[in-house]
C-alpha cells in the first residue's frame, strides 16, 4: 500500500506482520488506543487478550500531536479460517484526534484493499456495531445475522 495512505494521517501509515515486529514495535500503542476507545469511551470491558495478534496483520495510522507521535488508527486482519472461515477485519478504530476526518473510511477502505491483496477470492467478515451497519454497507458489506450482544454493545455480523 501507499506510504500516503491516509490523506489526513500523511505518510504516518504502517503496516505490522509477525510476532515480533507487532510486540516490539506496537503492542503497547495499539492496547493504549484500544483501551482508550473500546473500555473508556464505550464502557466495553472485553477480553482483550485473544491469542490471534501475534498471526495478524496490523494497520496502523499515526499522526504527531504535540510532538508526539500517536496512534489514531488501527485494524486487525486475519487469515481465511484464523477465526471465521473467511478473512476478517477486526478492532476496527478511530481515536478523538481523528473523528471526522475520514481517517475512518479511509482505514476500512484500505484495510478492504489490504485484505483482498492478502488473501485474493476471499470473503471479508466483520462483527460490526449495530449503530454503524450504513458506513459498513457504503463498503459493500451485508447484515448476515440478527443483532447480539456483545460486551454491553449490540453487534451484527457482516460479509463482502
Amino acid at each position: 500500500l501507499p506510504s500516503a495512505l491516509f490523506g489526513s494521517l500523511g505518510r504516518h501509515f504502517g503496516v505490522v506482520h509477525a510476532a515480533g515486529d507487532y510486540q516490539n514495535l506496537v503492542a503497547d500503542r495499539v492496547d493504549d488506543a484500544g483501551q482508550q476507545v473500546f473500555i473508556l469511551e464505550q464502557t466495553c470491558l472485553y477480553p482483550d487478550i485473544d491469542g490471534y495478534d501475534l498471526d495478524a496483520h496490523h494497520l496502523l495510522g499515526w499522526r504527531d500531536i504535540g510532538g508526539r507521535r500517536v496512534l489514531v488508527a488501527y485494524l486487525r486482519c486475519l487469515a481465511p479460517g484464523a477465526k471465521y472461515d473467511e478473512m476478517s477485519l477486526g478492532r476496527i478504530l478511530t481515536t478523538n484526534d481523528v473523528r471526522g476526518t475520514g481517517a475512518g473510511r479511509e482505514l476500512v477502505a484500505h484495510g478492504i484493499q489490504y485484505a483482498e491483496q492478502l488473501h485474493p477470492g476471499h470473503r471479508i467478515r466483520i462483527g460490526a456495531q449495530q449503530r454503524l451497519e450504513k458506513f459498513y454497507q457504503d463498503f459493500g458489506f451485508e447484515t448476515v445475522s440478527a443483532p447480539y450482544d456483545e460486551d454491553g454493545i449490540q453487534h451484527i455480523d457482516m460479509l463482502r
